[in-house]
This record gives structure tokens, sequence and C-alpha cells, in this order.
């Protein structure tokens, strides 16, 4: 199975499938249920939850109106304190920017701390192309890469695993990339993870270049923070002669004291834990201490396009927690992998189709994976409002795409099978703007109402497959209002 999303059919046709794995299934709802049940309990314990809630908002949304500005300040920052700073626009040019760096360092492995900004791109596939290993370090990210698999959640990527079969993918990959799996190993989790720690420890202790991302930039200081529950990243961060770090250029915050906010809000809505176990910050360079070269890959990839929709925008806001996942009923049957994105769940059904634009089937798809039940909404720590985002997508694609802008060419890509939907749309602007016809209209579907099919023909079969028509009533309302009002406030 391949490590990237190429290639993914539309959503409907994947979550389709996905739904018949009863194993998937019970898994993601173990896991979900677990989880949502701890956050809700760390969230309670907040007296001011909202109040952060709302702070996070306006930080975010200011650092985004002034995008510009804080850009420039953090590259200042990062460069008077050692460091050296890449801009890349897309997917092609950041990879390019991280093999030249590998290369020239001449070893052709590296260590990576969980970083989705890296998966965004396929970095992992650029650097084996230029003949570079890239060991993923994160528990969840080894299952993955070590079963030939695709991320399927934001905060655990291996949440549709249970623990038989990662022991399987232990016990048979696990030497192919380094030290195998201990004799007679079991799926309990104490087992699982120390094989894991000693099959990682080694290349910890070898490897003289590590990749990372980072969860927030501080602009004012040029700081980076990697907050993580393991360990791992703080090996990643502290061990390699050489760090190049892949950020998204959204994920800046203007100072310090900003970062008080998201590390009180974070773990709660991602872990469920108080603060977070570890907290990994780094400014440059320091003798002695850490990296002796830093990088930092400033990544666009479609996010000044997001950042131009009005509406669309608040979808950079995310801080990457996970919580919209964790309570959305359509992640929690479908799993990850049938989004075709490393971002899935509601998050992703916004973000994917706006950095990516909607040239492909899955794309188009995406802001349509959603019942808008709103439970996203009421847990996001920084209180995007994906339904709202969802509702905006859903327009752009049924009247013929969403503009995407790359430099200065601007294309639109048609929308495709909704001609049948647009002219329904039509017909039913016209009806309601023809009080006439509209009154006939309903008179015929009144007298006609024991012939009406219980589901409807054609496309609209797929619709009423899960839903009971509406039955139509015996009179209608203006009818009946007449006959009992005498045709009073009827708008005659």
């Amino acid at each position: 199975m391949s490590g990237t999303f190429v290639g993914m059919p539309a959503f409907p046709k994947a979550a389709h499938e996905a739904v018949r794995d009863t194993t998937l299934r019970g898994n993601l709802r173990h896991a979900t249920h677990t989880i949502r049940a701890k956050r809700a309990k760390a969230v309670a314990e907040v007296s001011d939850w909202a109040e952060l809630r709302e702070a996070g908002r306006r930080i975010k949304d200011h650092t985004l109106r002034h995008l510009d500005r804080y850009l420039v300040q953090l590259e200042e920052s990062v460069t008077a304190a050692g460091g050296t700073v890449h801009w890349a626009a897309d997917a092609d040019e950041a990879n390019r920017i991280v093999a030249d760096l590998v290369r020239a360092t001449g070893e052709t492995e590296v260590v990576k701390v969980k970083s989705m900004a890296t998966q965004e791109i396929g970095l992992n596939e650029a650097l084996r192309a230029e003949g570079v290993h890239a060991y993923e370090t994160d528990l969840a990210e080894l299952i993955v890469q070590l079963g030939d698999d695709r991320p399927s959640h934001i905060l655990v990527p291996a949440i549709h695993r249970n623990r038989g079969e990662i022991r399987d993918i232990f016990r048979s990959e696990m030497g192919e990339w380094g030290r195998p799996a201990p004799e007679g190993l079991t799926d309990t989790p104490a087992e699982l993870a120390e094989a894991a720690r000693l099959h990682l420890r080694e290349k910890f202790l070898r490897a003289k270049v590590g990749v990372s991302g980072a969860n927030f930039m501080v602009a004012e200081t040029g700081t980076l923070v990697v907050v993580e529950s393991e360990g791992n990243g703080r090996m990643c961060l502290t061990l390699p002669e050489t760090l190049i770090s892949v950020v998204g250029i959204e994920k800046i915050v203007p100072t310090w004291r900003d970062l008080e906010v998201f590390l009180q809000t974070l773990p709660r809505s991602s872990t469920a834990e108080r603060m977070n176990p570890y907290t990994s910050t780094w400014t440059g360079t320091a003798d002695g201490d850490g990296p002796r070269t830093f990088h930092l890959v400033l990544l666009d990839n479609g996010r000044t396009d997001t950042l131009a929709d009005e509406v669309g925008r608040q979808a950079l806001r995310c801080i990457r927690c996970s919580a919209c996942l964790n309570v959305c009923p359509v992640y929690e049957r479908a799993g990850g992998h049938a989004y075709g994105s490393v971002y899935p769940g509601p998050i992703g059904a916004i973000l994917s189709p706006q950095l990516r634009g909607t040239q492909s089937e899955i794309d188009a798809s995406l802001p349509y994976a959603s019942s808008l039940c709103g439970a996203c909404y009421e847990v996001c720590p920084v209180a995007i409002d994906i339904p709202e985002v969802l509702v905006h997508l859903r327009e752009r694609v049924a009247q013929g795409g969403v503009v995407t802008q790359r430099g200065a060419k601007v294309m639109l890509k048609p929308a495709k099978g909704h001609t049948a939907e647009r002219a329904a749309m039509r017909a039913a602007r016209w009806a309601l703007g023809s009080p006439g016809a509209l009154r006939a209209g309903q008179r015929i579907a009144s007298r006609s109402r024991r012939f009406h099919p219980r589901t409807l023909p054609g496309p609209g079969r797929a619709w009423s497959a899960s839903r009971d028509l509406p039955p139509v009533p015996a009179e209608p309302f203006r009818d009946w209002w007449q006959r009992t009002h005498g045709g009073q406030g009827t708008g005659k």
C-alpha cells in the first residue's frame, strides 16, 4: 500500500467500502469514544474554557490578518539566532530544499518527529527517491510506516489498528528496518512500547540529521515549539547535528505570552491532559546544546490562497488537536483513509479542498463528507465554524468549483455531477417566485398523493434509500387557511 493518497476515489465510494470493515469500525468506535470522554472531563475542569477558546480564536485571527508582517519578523528573529530560513511556495519546492540540505550533509538517513506538514508534501517519498531513508519515531507513525500504511487520524495516526495487528506488524517488519522485535513479543502495551523503544534507540544515537515540524512559531523570538507525549521529539530535536523544520506559514503566534493560551487548550483538547508531557522549544542554535545547524522551511502550499477566502480562512486557525475527529459521527464510521488526505475528519473536509483545490474527485467530494451536526464546532478550541465553511465550499463546488490561484494564474475547475442539482434549484426558484404556479403544484401534489412513490427515481434513489419521504398533506396550507379563515392574511 502506498504511503500517499494519490489516486484515492471520492469520499462516498471510499466511505462505502470502509463502513463494511467491522474490525475498523470497532477500533474507531472504541478509540474515539475513549478520547472523547477523557477530553470532556479535562475541559470541564477549566472554569474559563470559553474565555480561553475565544482568546485562541482572536490570537489566530489577528495573526492571520497580519501574517505578512509576522513572517518577516519571524525570519529576522530566526536568522539573528543563528538559523537559516527557506521559503517554499509548494510541495515540490519544499521537498527540493530539504533534499538538498540533507545531501549537503553527506548523510543518507534522517530521523523524524511526527509532522503533518511533511506528510502533506510527501517528504518521505521525495527523500526515498533521492536515496535518503526517513525514519518515523513517533510510535503511531512508526506503526504506520512499518505497515506500509497511511495515517488515519491527526493525533493517533494508527487509530485504525488494534494491538494484535500492531504486534504482527512489529514481528514481521521491524527486522527489515533495523533492530528486530524481541522473540515471543505479545500484544500487551508495555511489550509493544518496549519493542519500539529498543528499535528506535539505535536510530536516535546514529542519526546526524533530524526533520521536524512545529506546533507553534513565536515571531518575536524566532522560537519553535513541538508538543508531544513520548519523548521521541526531544531526542530528534537535540541529538542530531543538523535540524530541518518544515512548518506551515500559519503556525505563527506573535509573542511568547500568546503560547499561554494554546499550551492550555491544546493538550486538553487532544490527549485530555492538563499539560503536555514534553514541550520542546528551540531558538536557532547554541554552542554545546542541540544541533549545530538549524534550517527552517516555511511552507505555503495553498495557504495564501486559503487566506484570501474570508469564510474559508478560519480553517488556518487549526492547532491540530483532533477534537473534531473524535466527536464526528461520519469519521467514526468511515475512518480517516476515506478522506484521501493527511488531514482527515471535519477539519480535513474543509482544509484539504482549500489547500489542494477541487481538481480531483476526492477534493470536490470532501465538503459533502459531513452531516452538519455541528459537534465539531462545539469542541474546537479555536472556534472554527466547520459547518459554515462546509456549506460555503459546497456552494462554490456546486456553482462551478473552487477558484485557486498559483502565482498570477487563476484556474476555475468546473464542478461535475451537479447539473441535475442546479436544474432543480432553478426550477424551485421559478416556482417559489410564481404564486399561481406554486399553488397549482401544491394542489396537484395533494390530490395525487396516493400515487406518490416511496423512493425517488434516478439519482434521487441514493438519497431516499436511507430516508423516509415526507408525506404530502391531504390539503395545501393555503387552501386550509382560506377555508378556515376566509382568506384573511394569505397574501392575496
